[in-house]
């Protein structure tokens, strides 16, 4: 009797762990589609004329008759600007994200390996500077920069962003998991501060770099306020801005708008698939724990 108890037990949990995971995926394809459509249209639109933009807005429907490569043949041998404002973003980019990820790392290590006095104050007011709005920032940095004569130049706008609380923050969670006997170690072994920091614990923050690299490099590929406000020269513009000045009163391009706005997702797209693997260590570290 016991044992077809049991049994029906069993095949009712069975059946109703089935039923989970199909409304499972049943939420996930869903919640997938609704990611996925806004930027299939855009992708479907970027084959067709610009004016259909304006005249039937953005549609799965695709209609054979009315799209070709045009729009790309354009961006690629067109007279226009877009290339000098792609140069220049993945310049900034680049630049910037090397440049903040190595800072916030050594921010980082010294919050995370080393007991010193005020060491939880200063990281509190590390974590602080996450609560004030960029918007509130913005005018005493925009001065700070004139008073540096740092305006209209690449470094006016790097300069701002460079130690970012979020990454910091990150990066020191992420090091709060690694053995500190490691640095005891390489001590024994005649290696001085600098050499582990950056030959020992370095390569152990691999996940932890591709994730916010990734994730930096999409906040300064598309940033395109600060930049607006430092930039007074057109051949400095970034591709957010440049895209934006082909829309003005007097005409709007929307060939080159809609096929160089798909384009310019290619460099974060590539970047994640070669990361992927660490990004997803990073991100999901210290969810489980032994």
């Amino acid at each position: 009797m016991s044992t077809l108890y049991r049994q029906k037990k069993y095949g009712s949990l069975k059946v109703q762990a089935s039923l989970y995971t199909f409304l499972g995926m049943l939420f996930f394809s869903v919640l997938c589609a609704l990611i996925v459509a806004p930027i299939v249209t855009f992708v479907i639109a970027s084959f067709r004329p610009g004016q259909d933009l304006i005249r039937n807005g953005l549609s799965l429907g695709i209609d054979p008759d009315r799209m070709s490569l045009k729009n790309y043949l354009f961006l690629f041998t067109g007279k226009h600007s877009y290339f000098m404002w792609f140069k220049n973003s993945l310049l900034l980019t680049i630049v910037q994200v090397t440049l903040s990820l190595l800072v916030c790392y050594i921010v980082a290590y010294g919050l995370a390996m080393y007991v010193f006095k005020l060491k939880n104050i200063l990281f509190f007011l590390v974590i602080a500077t996450m609560m004030v709005p960029f918007e509130i920032l913005m005018l005493p940095l925009y001065v700070e920069i004139i008073a540096l004569k740092l305006i209209d130049s690449f470094a006016g706008v790097i300069l701002p962003g460079l130690c970012g609380a979020a990454t910091i923050f990150f990066f020191r969670q992420y090091m709060q998991g690694l053995p500190k006997g490691l640095l005891d170690a390489g001590r024994i072994d005649g290696a001085n501060e600098y050499r582990i920091c950056f030959t020992i614990m370095l390569p152990l923050v691999k996940p932890a770099f591709a994730a916010m690299g990734i994730l930096s490099a999409m906040g300064s590929w598309n940033n395109m306020l600060w930049p607006l406000l430092v930039f007074r020269n057109a051949s400095k513009f970034t591709l957010p801005i440049g895209l934006n000045t082909l829309l003005t009163p007097y005409g709007n391009d929307y060939d080159l708008l809609i096929a160089g706005s798909v384009f310019s997702v290619i460099p974060i797209f590539v970047l994640f698939l070669l990361f992927q693997q660490y990004f997803i260590g990073g991100m999901t570290a210290g969810a489980i724990k032994e």
